[in-house]
């Protein structure tokens, strides 16, 4: 829920049951559709003191105390003026009943039960009720207002620290998706120029053995920048949209090298219509370009792209020249594509990679 939607939902709760409060007396003490006031402004007035209380809390312990993580003094206020405040009411309500305060000289005591027993009659003289026995242990009326001030309080400071913690988990939500769009931005953009230095680099190659080719390389180029500036920039593209742009990418890279490079590609020939992120492979094909490929010696790269009903299975297998198999250069291709994807999968995904003498392989599954 909105924060500020929040925020109006407490405040609309809080207003509809003071309202209900300072209301039910004029339908309380109403007969034949005329309201006694008299009795009215006697419970309005002893209502008012608890509303009082409702304020303060509201708009000055909670804010200025509770809030601003000083909890032993906001606990300690407002037990104490809690008890203050139920005895100071009790004290005021005995007085006024008393027309004075407890212990008055013109303080009316009930009759003893011998005058009232010499004062009752009995039409056939049968002997009076028996008197009633006072409770040995009463109960203290001012705790009747102390659990009355302890529940307002305790329900306002809830409701508030509800609308608070609620609003404070949608701020960190908001905070960690931005957090988490930022740093696949910045992966992505880690990605496009990386992989367009090596484009460029390959048709800088190609010019000046091939210049036919070397043209039809740019517009093959200016329709992977194309994915690259605009289908990237989604949080999904098509499958078919990322394979397309899979083997362009390959067959640009053919381009550049010579019968000895052994290049395969097998895509599933219907495709379902279910989206991924894009440039998800990117980095794992460039990866196999980089470190598979010997201009002296053959060499091989073989992509399989796999389906399930719910998985995407994709496989690159790279031979390792003997030339580049001292030279553990890490990359950092690889290792940001796995952050990728764990911001993204967490652990839905499975990637494997084993590396041996002669071959290295690579194994990707994620959901679709």
């Amino acid at each position: 829920m909105n924060p500020g939607i929040l925020k109006y939902s407490e405040s609309l709760i809080l207003f509809t049951i003071w309202l209900a409060i300072f209301t039910a007396p004029l339908l309380i003490f109403q007969l034949d559709d005329v309201i006694i006031w008299d009795r009215v402004i006697i419970a309005w007035t002893g209502v008012f003191p608890f509303f009082v209380l409702f304020l303060a809390n509201h708009f000055l312990f909670v804010p200025f105390l509770l809030f601003k993580n000083r909890k032993v003094i906001y606990l300690l206020v407002t037990l104490l003026l809690i008890i203050v405040f139920s005895f100071s009411l009790y004290y005021l309500e005995d007085a006024r009943s008393n027309n004075g305060p407890p212990g008055n000289e013109n303080f009316q005591h009930p009759p003893s039960q011998s005058l009232r027993q010499e004062n009752i009659g009995t039409p056939d003289g049968a002997p009076p009720p028996p008197p009633q026995r006072k409770n040995p242990f009463p109960f203290p009326p001012f705790v009747n207002m102390f659990i009355i001030s302890v529940l307002i309080i305790g329900f306002d400071t809830g409701m508030r620290m509800m609308v608070r913690w609620s609003k404070l988990e949608q701020e960190k939500t908001l905070l960690e998706k931005e957090n988490v769009q930022n740093q696949l931005a910045f992966l992505r953009n880690q990605v496009s120029p990386h992989f367009f230095m090596n484009t460029l680099n390959n048709i800088h190659a190609l010019i000046d053995v091939n210049t036919e080719e070397a043209k039809e390389s740019v517009i093959k180029l200016s329709k992977l920048m194309r994915h690259l500036l605009y289908d990237s920039q989604s949080e999904l593209v098509s499958l078919s949209k990322e394979f397309e742009f899979i083997k362009s990418y390959i067959n640009l890279m053919k381009l550049r090298y010579s019968e000895k490079v052994k290049i395969k590609l097998s895509v599933p020939e219907q495709l379902p219509d279910k989206s991924i992120p894009p440039l998800l492979f990117t980095s794992f094909v460039e990866n196999a370009f980089k470190h598979g490929i010997s201009y002296q010696n053959s060499s091989f790269i073989n992509i399989t792209f796999s389906l399930e009903p719910e998985h995407l299975t994709f496989e690159i297998v790279n031979s390792i020249p003997d030339i580049k198999k001292d030279k553990s250069e890490p990359g950092i291709g690889i290792e940001n594509s796995r952050k990728r994807l764990d911001i993204i999968y967490r652990d839905k995904y499975s990637l494997n990679i084993e590396e041996k003498s002669e071959e290295y392989k690579l194994i990707l599954t994620i959901p679709v």
